[in-house]
């Protein structure tokens, strides 16, 4: 039971630590929870592509079942975001969800989603933890059936965005996971032109980790040339975040793909924005610009989702590539996404509007890289840092320090500098961002030093 933590977003680890009876303790503790508060409605069970995950989720139902809660498990794996929609939907005491997201095979995880849909806010996970405890059989045993749930998340997502796919050519890039199947049905469904690229399941991800990042895509930049089509699309491997490529600017930032998203809905709609502290600046230029707000959060998309809810936020995202609108659970959605990010293209290729965007607002570059640090030294470490800040950063003043999460240092030509324990990985992120790419290696390399001396 010491081996079971939730973080970040639930509890992941490696496969010699993921056991199959660690799982079902933590079943157990889901069961007592959610009995201890009331909840008696079936509870959905789902699970990414990777190679164990179905087993580990029947272990899942097997013990929710065995505390006399009905399950509902999915035909096959699907999205974390298809899950989250489920529960509110049926209106389920709540989910789990087997799934390392973005992380290697070796690697599994589960996570709890509350009634609302929402991420597990820390109280919630506490609690669970609280109750780790060896499975056991309590009252009539429940029912476990096989359910499709993503025709109703389907549905959600063309009822919210309402688009007008034709004569868009999309590649959809679902890295082998779970988003195969169902992101890319989405966009056909809305009229577009599909090309897939890795939407067969492959439990080794082809041998690199499904995580959409620019370093992992360059085949779906390469596909969108030959193509001539109008964006690229990439899921991680449970579909909760998404990457786009556009013909001209291949790999798009997700900082700029927020800002182009979010400047789109407020064409048409109004709202506050929120983002998290690594998150692109640009954001608050464009909320400004249409007398909106933006609200600031510690990384993570639980914190995002609960600040979009207080404050009925129009778009909430993290520069990670997780993203959620008004009106959706409050989870980053993938796959809702993916359709957001083609109907703003059939109405304006990307590429334009960023360049408009940058044009009126300026430019902006981020990036982020990661010292190695061991999880017994990050909250150390965070403490030296706060007798370590200094007065300058590449040649420019320190003029306020943010210390939502980590110490984020606003510059006096209003770049930034953030420096952050990493919720998932044992190593401190640093951030950065400026006008240019000259700056903002600079900035990270001053932000890098600082940490490898305190870690």
């Amino acid at each position: 039971m010491d081996a079971i933590s939730f973080g970040t977003d639930g509890w992941r680890a490696r496969l010699d630590t993921f056991t199959d009876e660690r799982v079902r303790t933590v079943g157990q503790a889901v069961a007592d929870y959610l009995a201890d508060e009331g909840f008696d409605a079936p509870v959905a069970v789902g699970y990414d592509a990777r190679a164990t995950s179905e087993g580990f989720a029947e272990s899942l139902a097997d013990v929710l079942a065995d505390n006399g809660f009905d399950v509902l498990l999915p035909e096959r794996d699907r999205p974390t975001p298809v899950i989250a929609w489920a529960v509110v939907d049926r209106g389920l005491s709540g989910a789990l969800m087997v799934t390392a997201s973005h992380n290697p095979p070796e690697y599994n995880g589960v996570k709890f989603i509350p009634a609302d849909g929402a991420p597990a806010l820390p109280a919630v996970t506490d609690a669970i933890e609280a109750r780790l405890a060896d499975p056991r059989a309590d009252g009539p045993r429940g029912s476990i059936d096989r359910v499709d749930l993503v025709a109703a998340h389907a549905a959600q997502a063309r009822d919210l965005v309402d688009p007008d796919l034709a004569g868009l050519t999309v590649v959809y890039d679902a890295m082998h996971g779970s988003g195969r199947r169902v992101t890319d049905a989405l966009l056909e469904s809305a009229g577009a032109t599909v090309i897939r690229r890795r939407c067969d399941r492959d439990t080794a991800f082809g041998g690199v980790p499904p995580e959409p990042s620019a370093e992992h895509l360059s085949g779906l930049v390469d596909a969108v040339a030959a193509h001539d089509a109008d964006l690229g699309i990439a899921n991680d491997g449970d579909a909760d975040r998404l990457a786009v490529v556009t013909p001209d600017r291949d790999y798009l930032d997700e900082n700029l793909f927020f800002a182009a998203v979010y400047d789109a809905l407020l064409a048409e709609r109004s709202g506050p924005a929120v983002r998290t502290v690594s998150t692109t600046f640009l954001i608050d230029r464009v909320a400004a610009a249409h007398g909106e707000e933006v609200v600031e959060t510690s990384v993570g998309f639980k914190w995002v989702a609960e600040a979009m809810v207080e404050h009925d936020a129009l778009m909430g995202g993290e520069e990670s590539g997780g993203f959620s609108i008004r009106g959706h659970v409050p989870e980053k959605d993938g796959v809702l996404m993916a359709l957001l990010a083609a109907d703003v293209a059939a109405g304006e290729p990307l590429d334009t509007r960023v360049d408009r965007l940058l044009d009126v607002h300026g430019d902006i570059v981020a990036d982020k890289v990661s010292v190695d640090c061991p999880d017994e030294r990050k909250a150390a470490v965070v403490d030296a840092l706060g007798d370590a800040i200094p007065e300058t950063v590449a040649g420019r003043a320190v003029e306020d320090v943010v210390t939502l999460d980590g110490f984020k240092l606003l510059l006096s030509d209003g770049s930034w500098l953030l420096v952050r324990p990493s919720g998932t990985e044992p190593k401190m992120r640093v951030y950065a961002e400026a006008e240019s790419r000259e700056r903002v290696d600079a900035i990270l390399d001053e932000g890098r030093d600082l940490v490898a001396a305190l870690v």
